[in-house]
């Protein structure tokens, strides 16, 4: 058995970016609630008992910056959904990237190949990306459910390989 393949106990949290919720509801740090987002709702579901924090932020670096140290406090990886678009407002690819010790490229490169195949040329608007910021992993994903649903296709299977690479347990 490979290093890599025993069980690895991991938590992950959640960041929701999205300014129109966030002028609905306002600072949100609980996990009773998705607040009508169904994509945060959908990788709540898809990681069950490992999710440990839920945050809910407006597009706006210094925020969605904070929020990944807060997730990190709780968890060892981070999925944020929204904010990635081409549109000024999205800002979550700007506040995260910077931060990326490592950043894995391949992530969004086949977000990207898989999203073409499904939507066409409008998976050129998408700036889905994955990386690392000390030992801890980060997935940047569009807002909408069924870009949720394809970046979870894409994360589940090599999460615990992935995190043993970053904890240098391979």
């Amino acid at each position: 058995m490979h290093k890599h393949e025993r069980r690895i106990d991991y938590k992950v949290g959640i960041i929701t970016v999205s300014t129109s919720r966030y002028k609905k509801y306002g600072k949100v740090r609980e996990l009773k609630n998705i607040y009508e987002d169904e994509s945060g709702e959908l990788i709540a579901k898809e990681f069950k008992d490992k999710v440990s924090a839920y945050i809910l932020v407006p597009d706006n670096i210094e925020d969605i910056r904070s929020a990944i140290f807060e997730i990190f406090t709780k968890a060892d990886v981070c999925i944020i959904n929204g904010g990635t678009g081409v549109s000024p407002f999205d800002v979550t690819i700007e506040a995260v990237e910077p931060l990326f010790t490592k950043k894995l490229d391949g992530f969004g490169e086949i977000f990207r190949k898989l999203s073409y195949e499904e939507i066409g040329v409008d998976a050129i608007l998408s700036r889905a990306t994955a990386g690392i910021i000390s030992n801890k992993v980060v997935f940047c994903l569009p807002g909408s459910i069924k870009a949720v649903k394809l970046g979870l296709k894409l994360i589940k299977p090599v999460l615990t390989h992935l995190l043993s690479h970053v904890k240098g347990l391979s």
